[in-house]
């Protein structure tokens, strides 16, 4: 057992950290994965099917949906493939946060992700580059539960929103990027090259999170790791293993057998346990320091041990859930984001498409990238500026919400109403504008209205149900409309 006084004892920072630096590695991350989004979703690399005119004539398709024949529903399949990945294993990475040093997990997901961007690279059909783009899920999950805790923990009193402003400004910006790299590096290149160059990008934060001294999340103390787990109702089971470790340990080493526990599990690891058990095993028993022990006794104290410390990983996700979901603040604040990125989910993806569609534009990934990086930026730092001039509060940062979300939906989807190309990218610009405003007031309430503790769970369970409910639907419910749109015409 751990003294208490020592789990209170906050560690010292690693000798790499400082605030800002982790603020920048974090930023350079977030970008990384949003252009991934947007090159997906770029004419360079998303293409088009192939097309036929009344004489007969085709002209072969481009990209992924012309490389695979893909329909429209399956292309906005595809694009929104790499969130079940995300929605899975947000909760478990957020959960495992409590178990496992979070710096770590982090370096995990990264690592899962560089590995799935290259498969889709690497992709030979429809069904491989769908299961790569869920892994690619996987690996952002971690990041996307654990990184706006860290930058929480570490930034200034007076800057939080600010802070968090300049980390989900990497969205917009990021997104921007990818149509823009993804368009020039497809249609001059291939599509695959795009993938390799995100993965050769993310190769050395993927390392980073294996190699350096890992930070600690503030809530959760060092010494909060495996061993830690076992709760009272498993000291017992617990103790009688520790019990016949030392008893093989005293045997097999000639010690005494009043070994303390706690240097038992130290000196004797699983494997080697298992290969003392082996060499000791007669008849079905062993012998151990004269005492007969049960070699299926010790197993099912064993097993025992792990039914019992998952059940009680079940059990407090279970009750952290239940916290969440009385949270009346945190509820209503997640249904709005939910709103937000149904909507927001549509318009990144099928954006450049309209934008083609409607008004010719023969570079409609260079103009979407262009205002997005603009308005991106702009507007999500100013939410983020304004909130903390306003006074970094959760009810101030619902009035700052409330006003964005309203103005900006009315300006956006008053700009596709115009068949003015020049009035389209003015409201389109002050759409984006309001709406980038919301990143981070939004998270800001995520990450305040709950206990640190639960910060972890809070951005995971967030982010799953603005995804499940916001942005997964939405893109292939568009291509589901546009379908039945060119049917009704044909009619």
């Amino acid at each position: 057992m751990v003294p208490p006084s020592s789990s209170m004892d906050p560690s010292p920072p690693p000798s790499w950290f400082t605030p800002k630096r982790l603020l920048i590695i974090f930023c350079v991350i977030n970008m990384i994965n949003y252009v991934d989004r947007g090159a997906i979703a770029s004419n360079g690399v998303n293409g088009s099917s192939e097309t036929c005119d009344d004489k007969g004539i085709c002209k072969s398709g481009s990209g992924i949906q012309g490389e695979f024949d893909l329909t429209n529903f399956q292309d906005g399949l595809l694009s929104s493939a790499f969130m079940v990945g995300l929605l899975v294993a947000s909760p478990i990475f957020a959960s495992l946060a409590k178990s496992y040093n979070p710096f770590r997990l982090i370096g995990v997901g990264l690592s899962v992700w560089t590995l799935s961007v290259a498969g889709c690279a690497s992709a030979f059909s429809f069904w491989f580059i769908a299961i790569c783009r869920m892994l690619v899920g996987v690996g952002e999950a971690s990041f996307i539960s654990l990184a706006a805790p860290f930058i929480d923990d570490n930034a200034p009193v007076s800057q939080k929103t600010a802070w968090l402003a300049m980390f989900y400004m990497c969205i917009p910006t990021g997104i921007a990027l990818g149509y823009v790299y993804g368009g020039y590096v497809g249609g001059h290149f291939h599509w695959r090259y795009a993938f390799w160059g995100e993965a050769l990008l993310m190769l050395p934060f993927a390392v980073f999170g294996f190699l350096v001294k890992p930070l600690q999340l503030k809530g959760f103390s060092p010494v909060e790791s495996k061993k830690a787990l076992a709760s009272v109702e498993t000291v017992s089971s617990v103790t009688d293993v520790r019990q016949i470790k030392c008893k093989v340990f005293s045997r097999f080493y000639n010690y005494s057998l009043d070994v303390p526990y706690k240097f038992c599990n130290f000196l004797i690891p699983p494997f080697v346990l298992f290969c003392i058990l082996k060499a000791s095993k007669l008849d079905g028993r062993m012998l151990v320091g004269g005492d007969g022990i049960i070699g299926d006794e010790l197993s099912k104290t064993s097993k025992l041990e792990s039914i019992h410390n998952i059940l009680n990983q079940l059990s407090r996700f279970a009750k952290d859930m239940k916290v969440l979901l009385v949270d009346k603040v945190y509820v209503v604040n997640v249904f709005g984001y939910i709103a937000y990125n149904f909507v927001i989910g549509a318009y990144s993806y099928w954006g450049p498409k309209a934008g083609y569609n409607i008004y010719h534009m023969k570079s409609a990934d260079m103009l979407f990238g262009g205002v997005t990086i603009v308005c991106g930026i702009l507007g999500t730092i100013s939410g983020g500026f304004i909130l903390d001039r306003m006074g970094a509060t959760i009810s101030n940062a619902f009035i700052l919400l409330s006003g964005a979300t309203f103005l900006g939906a009315i300006s956006c989807f008053s700009a596709f109403c115009l068949r003015s190309l020049y009035g389209f990218i003015v409201l389109f610009a002050v759409g984006e504008l309001l709406v980038f405003a919301t990143q981070a007031p939004v998270n800001y309430v995520c990450l305040h209205c709950v206990r640190p503790s639960l910060r972890p769970l809070s951005m995971a369970i967030s982010t799953v149900s603005i995804h499940i409910f916001g942005d997964v639907p939405s893109s292939p419910l568009v291509g589901i409309l546009q379908v039945s749109s060119f049917t009704s015409e044909l009619v």
